[in-house]
């Protein structure tokens, strides 16, 4: 297996994770803004930790799909190959994140 290390492009990876942050923010979202009557004892501030912690986790999980295109210009079975881990790895590590950032409020 021939992997060659290209330039990083900063540009691109930017891009891309400002884009996973966006899909974190927006699932995150759902989960807040469906909580009517949020506990007490959770605090005034309570959305704030998953506000921050799902997003972040969504731009990393991002850098996954950044770091498919290191891969090169493979067999398209090896490019087939590297879309699905480097989609399973997002969704595990948004997973990850909303149980991060919801742990003491609505996952208790």
């Amino acid at each position: 297996m021939n992997l060659t290390i290209g330039q990083i492009n900063r540009k691109s990876l930017i891009k891309r994770m400002l884009l996973g942050a966006t899909i974190g923010l927006f699932f995150i979202s759902i989960f807040l803004y469906s909580v009517k009557n949020p506990n007490p004892n959770w605090g005034k501030l309570w959305m704030i930790r998953p506000l921050m912690i799902v997003p972040l986790a969504g731009a990393f999980g991002s850098l996954s799909f950044y770091l498919k295109d290191f891969i090169g210009s493979q067999s398209s079975w090896k490019n087939i190959l590297a879309i699905i881990f480097s989609s399973m790895a997002f969704i595990f590590i948004l997973w990850i994140g909303i149980i991060l950032g919801l742990d003491g409020t609505l996952w208790n």
